[in-house]
């Protein structure tokens, strides 16, 4: 065997050995994913039957919360910020310790109300879970390819949509480029994590559309509209949230007491906006969006924006990605009308591309899109991605995402 076949024999037989890893890793982080998921729920529905008992107590789950990171997290505290660190290799490794701490974290923000999501927990759970396997597997120079590996399986076995889960690894840690080197054995460890998170319980979100969609020209030009829109506002939540968090740091320097300063308002204006409709993850605004009745209202989509990102900023766990599909979906509906267009379907396409405008990403959007709406419909999810892409003014909720065109934190 010449030099050449043997390095192109190595090189396959890593990539297939990787995904062979990719199994038990997905099987893992499924589980745990499982396990945060299915408790979350439970929380959620715990919340939504005393919200006056419950929602009053944000600010001592906001300074329980940053306490515990503070005294036990080191960097951990970091979050997204952390696992990029890892991904772009300026830090070596995740500690072990943050699965715990965010999940508890994650569960006392949407317990009291916090207005957050569940991606960053999940993606941050299977980013430290197949790193550290990674470290410990024989394999020579990996490079980030296990973090990816994590990534992608954290997404998956929360949402159940491995493609979108695969694609959003490969592409979320450099805006426009794609990390092909991982594409095997995130692919191999999205399935599996969705396989067990699905054996263990939790479900999938899907809905199924039945809207009729022309190709033709004022299709086109309706869609582009949509796409637009989404896009600003996916871009505008990731460059308010960014501004939030530097104007509060600026302000109260103390973590614990930033947080408090905060949530005491914050609890206010949760309960008193129709009980808490606006706290928590917003599935009760999604699902009021592909209702098929009049209950979504046009201040929705904008109330959930801003005090998702008071939330966040203000110091307390959970992700952003559920509350910008809720955001999305509410919009949608409100865009229907003017657009004259099926209200379901704009809420489909608002779903994915907000979703996709605040991450500065447009694969991972466009599939699951249809992942979860049907896949007869990914033409229309791909235009309005692409246009959303286009048009987030290239921010991104990830303040440490590269950028092929040069773009830095």
């Amino acid at each position: 065997m010449g030099e050449r076949a043997r390095r192109v024999w190595e090189t396959y037989r890593g990539v297939v050995l990787m995904g062979v890893a990719g199994v038990p890793i997905g099987l893992a982080v499924g589980a745990v994913d499982a396990l945060f998921g299915r408790t979350l729920l439970a929380i959620t529905d715990l919340r939504g039957a005393w919200p006056f008992l419950l929602i009053p107590l944000l600010p001592v789950a906001g300074a329980l919360s940053v306490w515990a990171y503070g005294r036990f997290g080191g960097e951990t505290v970091r979050g997204m910020g952390l696992v990029f660190d890892v991904g772009h290799g300026r830090e070596g490794s995740i500690p072990l310790r943050l699965v715990p701490l965010v999940m508890a974290s994650t569960w006392l923000t949407h317990l009291c109300g916090g207005s957050a999501g569940r991606e960053g927990v999940a993606v941050q759970i299977g980013a430290t879970i197949s790193h550290w396997a990674g470290r410990h597997l024989p394999f020579r120079d990996p490079g980030n390819v296990f973090l990816v590996v994590g990534m992608a399986a954290g997404f998956a076995g929360l949402f159940r949509t491995p493609l979108a889960a695969t694609l959003f690894a490969l592409e979320v840690l450099v805006a426009g480029r794609l990390e092909y080197r991982a594409l095997l054995p995130a692919l191999v460890a999205s399935l599996s994590a969705s396989a067990a998170s699905g054996a263990l319980g939790l479900e999938k979100f899907e809905v199924a559309l039945c809207a009729p969609l022309q190709a033709d020209a004022p299709t086109l030009a309706r869609l582009v509209v949509a796409g637009v829109a989404f896009g600003v506002v996916g871009g505008g939540f990731a460059w308010l949230l960014a501004r939030a968090k530097q104007a509060l740091a600026r302000q109260v320097v103390s973590p614990v007491v930033r947080v408090v300063v905060v949530a005491v308002p914050l609890a206010v204006v949760l309960l008193a906006l129709w009980q808490g409709r606006y706290a928590g993850l917003g599935t009760n605004l999604i699902s009021a969006a592909f209702s098929g009745a009049p209950s979504v209202m046009p201040w929705d989509w904008p109330l959930k924006l801003a005090l998702t990102v008071l939330t966040l900023a203000a110091g307390f766990q959970g992700g952003e990605v559920t509350p910008l599909f809720s955001i999305g979906a509410t919009l949608g509906v409100v865009l229907a009308g003017p657009l004259g267009m099926d209200p379901a379907l704009v809420a489909a396409l608002g779903y994915a591309a907000v979703f996709g405008g605040a991450t500065n990403t447009l694969l991972a959007p466009a599939l699951i899109g249809a992942e979860v709406f049907g896949f007869g419909y990914l033409p229309a999810f791909f235009v309005v991605c692409a246009v959303a892409y286009v048009f987030n003014m290239d921010k991104s909720i990830y303040a440490l995402q590269g950028s092929v065109w040069g773009r830095r934190p």
